[in-house]
């Protein structure tokens, strides 16, 4: 088991394979600030080649997702620090590189809302694989609103919502709840309470423990690849990923346990 870096920033729970990841900074309402999103890169990379960590749960403490940028933040460091654009340009850039992390992380990754997930919060649920929300959650790219465009966040948004919702969501800075969203199809599950979402952990973590780790993560690599390759490029990326799952020792147990009517071995616990 991979050791986990030491957090401040963030709470971390490992259980059984699966880590869950708290955002703790409620008195800024859980925002991306540096220090944050600092520990929280750091936890992903070292877990992202952890096959034993098989999925990750992202949630806010203080009964908030995430309020999106510090932008107390931004003024001090960005406005008032006399950073030149081309500095705040390339600190834009690693924002975007977080979320690019997260969206490619082998492991399957849920995320849990309640309360305010807002500009870079609503950005970061869409980097998720799976979203449960409460009905009373809070929703809007507030970015346009205070004069900035919602930069780095605008694929993930598109990825999920599809051009025609997320133009229309960035471009009016439309607030919406938890029922909203899932009408949209920013939420696979709405609930009505914290406790609901802690069930669908529940649920996902059981359903996530029947699948295989490796043929997970290929999965979603192969999924993801159809955003920048041509057909051609998908067929060959798609058969390479096959092909290493079918020899791989996880593959050959796979099969065997189907054969001899018995549960694999990644399914025992």
């Amino acid at each position: 088991m991979t050791t986990l870096p030491k957090t401040e920033n963030i709470l971390l729970e490992e259980d059984n394979g699966w880590l869950t990841i708290w955002f703790n900074r409620p008195d800024n309402r859980n925002a991306l600030s540096k220090e944050l999103t600092t520990e929280l890169k750091a936890v992903l990379n070292a877990v992202r080649d952890d096959r034993a960590i098989r999925g990750i749960t992202l949630r806010g403490k203080g009964g908030v997702f995430c309020a999106g940028g510090d932008l107390k933040g931004f003024k001090n460091n960005y406005q008032g620090g006399g950073q030149s654009a081309e500095d705040i340009a390339a600190s834009s850039r690693q924002g975007g590189e977080m979320f690019d992390l997260v969206n490619e992380m082998p492991q399957v990754v849920l995320i849990l809302v309640e309360g305010a997930a807002m500009a870079g919060g609503l950005g970061m649920v869409c980097t998720a694989d799976i979203v449960a929300v409460t009905k009373d959650a809070k929703f809007a790219m507030t970015e346009t609103a205070i004069g900035l465009p919602p930069a780095q966040i605008a694929p993930f948004v598109a990825q999920r919502l599809g051009l025609r919702i997320a133009r229309r969501l960035m471009i009016t800075a439309s607030r919406f709840d938890g029922e909203e969203a899932g009408r949209l199809g920013l939420a696979d599950y709405v609930v009505d309470d914290a406790a609901g979402l802690d069930q669908i952990q529940a649920d996902v973590q059981k359903s996530v423990m029947r699948c295989a780790p490796k043929a997970n993560a290929i999965t979603k690599a192969i999924v993801l690849a159809t955003r920048h390759l041509d057909r051609d490029g998908q067929l060959d990326f798609a058969a390479q990923g096959f092909a290493e799952c079918m020899l791989s020792d996880e593959g050959r147990e796979g099969v065997a346990s189907f054969i001899e009517k018995r549960k694999p071995i990644w399914a025992e616990k």
